[in-house]
């Protein structure tokens, strides 16, 4: 079985579902199935799509000095 992009045990939600989009507010999806709905409502037509993440903004990196690489 194939490993999917984020693990096998995705929960579902309109959120990540190709069939909806995200509203001008934010705060509600517009799915093509069901209408107005929350972010994390999901149905029997979900459907996955990886592209739909927004990964997590990575940790600013630690200030060196050159004190710390001397021996």
């Amino acid at each position: 079985m194939r490993r999917k992009l984020y693990g096998n045990n995705i929960q579902p939600g309109c959120e990540y579902c190709a069939h909806a989009r995200r509203a001008t507010d934010g705060r509600v999806m517009l799915c093509a199935h069901r209408g107005i709905v929350p972010l994390y409502h999901h149905c029997r037509k979900f459907r996955y799509d990886p592209l739909k993440r927004i990964p997590y903004r990575q940790p600013a990196l630690q200030k060196f000095q050159p004190e710390d690489f001397k021996l």
